[in-house]
């Protein structure tokens, strides 16, 4: 197969730290402010995290346990050399600062392979007391921090109950970049609410934002949530895997190509997903993506009037 034509995660992995990484998902028994009343109850209305926890995975084993579990797995799968310790499931900065950092400096030392970590937070949880932390814990490591920014829109913010708006988006990532630590943006298209010229805005705010990554997600409905319950008394559209090939290249062409892309769709177990149902694998889905690429003979960040390499670029947040 010809290069890629996106900036993708992979090949910036291997460049970043010479060798093939996989990332290993941790869970330190977090939950979220917009689920325990502290911002609302409830949760965003469109998550299920036992969704997308990876199997395995359980707060009740300890981080070192889940950490070598992980590891172990993953060599033997994948032939992964180097690790990033996951904090993935809910609000991976809420609770207080020590707690955060017993978690952290563990997982961090129950491998000598793992070259450092990506923290899944929310804007809303990062004092600058747990910044502070972060930094000095991932001194001499790579470390990221995962915001869900989710959607640009305040309006669709509250529709989802996300518990926080946009401004507050935009000021943790600034106190986050000035110390140099590298950010991802996780976002979420094909909200109801929004329509395709809104949602093909959030690439220009990732270009403003000046993020080093990038996880791109079409929208699920997932049962046990409050979306599903929406949708079930009024169904809406949800794109099909031929309007979201075209919808995703269409966004890859106004983004930065310095924008690392983590991911270009989420995924789902059958047994939560309602809708949409696509009946093609991953590996189909991202060959499809590339193949539109080449019919336009585009690239991301063509309609930015940018030149394309296929070298992947390593953010100075990580080098730094």
């Amino acid at each position: 197969m010809s290069p890629l034509r996106y900036n993708a995660y992979g090949p910036w992995l291997k460049q970043a730290f010479g060798n093939r990484v996989s990332k290993v998902s941790v869970d330190g028994g977090f939950t979220c402010p917009n689920r325990d009343g502290t911002v609302a109850t409830g949760g965003c209305t469109y998550c299920n995290n036992d969704s997308f926890r990876p199997a395995g995975v359980n707060p009740r084993y300890p981080v070192e346990e889940q950490v070598q579990r992980g590891i172990s797995y993953l060599s033997r799968r994948f032939n992964a050399q180097k690790f990033l310790i996951y904090w993935q499931n809910y609000t991976n900065t809420y609770a207080p600062a020590e707690r955060l950092r017993s978690l952290y400096v563990r997982s961090l030392a129950a491998d000598a392979r793992i070259v450092g970590m990506t923290i899944g937070t929310r804007p809303d949880c990062v004092e600058e007391e747990k910044l502070s932390m972060i930094e000095e814990v991932c001194a001499g490591r790579y470390v990221c921090i995962e915001y869900g920014l989710e959607s640009i829109h305040d309006s669709t913010l509250r529709r989802v109950n996300r518990g926080h708006d946009f401004a507050c988006y935009v000021d943790a990532v600034a106190r986050t970049q000035r110390r140099r630590i590298a950010v991802c943006a996780h976002i979420i298209l094909g909200f109801p609410y929004e329509s395709l010229a809104q949602m093909k805005q959030y690439a220009a705010v990732l270009n403003w934002l000046g993020v080093d990554f990038v996880k791109i997600h079409h929208l699920h409905v997932v049962r046990h949530t409050a979306l599903a319950r929406e949708y079930e008394v009024k169904p809406f559209h949800t794109f099909s895997c031929e309007e979201w090939v075209d919808f995703v290249c269409d966004f890859l062409e106004l983004l930065e190509p310095g924008v690392v892309v983590q991911r270009l769709f989420g995924w789902a177990p059958d047994k939560d997903l309602i809708a949409p149902r696509w009946k093609q694998s991953r590996a189909e889905i991202l060959l499809s993506i590339h193949r539109e690429l080449e019919r336009r003979d585009s690239w991301q960040g063509k309609k930015l009037g940018k030149p394309w390499s296929p070298a992947a670029h390593v953010p100075d947040s990580v080098t730094g």
